[in-house]
């Protein structure tokens, strides 16, 4: 079946697969409980179509997050441990370890830069390989607001943008808007 469609077409449907599945669970849910006879029905098909606009919602904020896989690089996630291995450099970085998260749109492809303490930055290409797990990998920061991640993705500045930062106890913000 892949013949049968273009190559960017199949990227475009694989790069918003979540949402439209998001759109026909919500599709579904909301045919149900029009066309319902019974309460039970009713009940069904709105919970359903709730479950789909949630997964819609979801399902757009990651398709917006994903970029096209031609940077340089591979990206790997296993268990909150983030790894990157690049043509030129590398490195290993546990979220849960993570003090600070910038995106350099300084340099072509735009870089993700995780930070923890006493340790070098680990710079990744948002294009790279795999980059598409670390929205998974960041939802796990506390107080991360991904609508503004996904947003600073999409219109990245040539500058080095603080997207989250660890709060320290000092009353110093969680994460920036």
């Amino acid at each position: 079946m892949s013949g049968f469609f273009r190559p960017e077409a199949m990227a475009t449907l694989r790069r918003w697969r979540e949402a439209l599945i998001g759109l026909a669970v919500l599709i579904a849910g909301g045919f149900v409980a029009l066309a319902a006879l019974t309460v039970i029905l009713l009940g069904i098909g709105i919970a359903f179509a709730a479950i789909g606009l949630f997964l819609l919602w979801g399902g757009v904020q990651r398709g917006r997050f994903r970029q096209a896989a031609t940077g340089p690089g591979i990206v790997t996630l296993d268990e909150g441990r983030v790894t990157y291995m690049g043509p030129l450099d590398g490195g290993v970085i546990d979220i849960e370890d993570m003090t600070v998260l910038m995106l350099d749109g300084r340099s072509y492809p735009p870089v993700w830069v995780l930070r923890q303490n006493h340790a070098a930055p680990v710079h990744i290409p948002v294009t790279a390989t795999g980059a598409d797990r670390l929205f998974d990998a960041f939802l796990r920061l506390p107080g991360i607001q991904t609508g503004q991640m996904v947003w600073k993705l999409n219109r990245p500045e040539r500058n080095l943008v603080l997207i989250w930062e660890r709060e320290d106890g000092l009353g110093w913000p969680q994460a920036l808007n």
